[in-house]
């Protein structure tokens, strides 16, 4: 049993409280190890409020002289920025039936759970507002953003207290993006995190909505099952959304093969909307450590951005 089934798997009189305790633990002793620094959240960069001053150096942006300053010295001087430290971030939640699946080392409802507790530890730190939209079948629950590991505890325990595999049909992931552009006028992050089964056509155009005003990261939840079939015999499948069901004979290595290639069409059509709507991808497995992999990305973010920073024009 990995880390991740066991702390799931935890019972007793708080369990949302003892969740958010060993994901915490896992996430700094990981997360610290490879993010080294001062890390100021997911969306690291120059701020807007103005800080120290120093003597102009070749190669300093021209546009951040502070011309009082020279004029008093007589010399050039820039003013240097404070990173902006307070970021509203969004989650949006997909918690419909189809979730209700998992054949590795936890559901995926479970894997949406931890990376929902990981990105809210990490956006938090730092006086960070935190909020959630929880999306099940046509229901949509609104979470208010606020700070505090209190507040996070609370959208926990919201994402835990959905039913589970109830036939409540999709999620309505077009209708949760369209309400997170409404709520968020100001300039953050929103992470939208689910399956995305659904028809790309329906939900690329909401998704490149929101991404022009915010920074956007899309987790894609994924259990090997749903990429390739094991050899079992004849096996019965059932939607826990619509509750059809099909039977498929998983010894026929045809069947097997049609399925592993329609899968990889399914997954690279899904990879390849969300980057044409400008968000940032993200794939977990049930079956991987979703807390190196989360670690991955915020390091290849941080790098992206410092990159940015040093090549932008002058």
């Amino acid at each position: 049993m990995t880390g991740l089934s066991r702390t799931l798997g935890l019972v007793g009189d708080r369990p949302a409280e003892e969740i958010l305790r060993r994901l915490t633990l896992d996430v700094n002793r990981k997360l610290d190890g490879m993010l080294h620094g001062d890390f100021l959240g997911l969306v690291p960069g120059r701020g807007t409020e103005p800080g120290e001053t120093r003597a102009y150096e070749p190669g300093d942006d021209v546009r951040r002289i502070d011309w009082n300053v020279t004029a008093r010295m007589q010399d050039p001087y820039i003013r240097e920025t404070i990173a902006d430290r307070e970021l509203e971030a969004w989650l949006v939640v997909d918690r419909s039936a189809r979730l209700d699946f998992g054949t590795a080392d936890c559901e995926k409802r479970d894997l949406v759970l931890a990376a929902a507790a990981g990105v809210g530890l990490l956006t938090g730190r730092g006086g960070n507002r935190v909020g959630a939209l929880i999306v099940r079948g046509d229901e949509l629950a609104t979470v208010p953003p606020r700070h505090g590991r209190r507040h996070l505890l609370a959208i926990l325990e919201r994402i835990m207290g959905t039913p589970r595999g109830d036939g409540s049909g999709r999620a309505d992931l077009v209708g949760a993006l369209k309400r997170a552009g409404a709520i968020a006028p100001r300039r953050g992050l929103v992470v939208v995190l689910s399956d995305f089964l659904e028809d790309p056509e329906q939900w690329r155009t909401a998704l490149g909505t929101v991404a022009l005003r915010h920074q956007v990261l899309c987790i894609e939840v994924v259990d090997p099952r749903e990429l390739e079939l094991p050899p079992v015999g004849l096996v019965q499948f059932s939607d826990p959304a619509t509750g059809g069901t099909r039977e498929v004979n998983t010894n026929d290595p045809g069947t097997r093969a049609r399925y592993a290639e329609a899968a990889g069409r399914q997954r690279a059509t899904i990879a390849s909307a969300i980057r044409g709507a400008g968000a940032d991808h993200l794939q977990l497995r049930t079956d991987g450590d979703w807390v190196l992999d989360l670690a991955r990305y915020v390091s290849r973010r941080r790098r992206r951005a410092e990159l940015a920073a040093t090549t932008a024009p002058r």
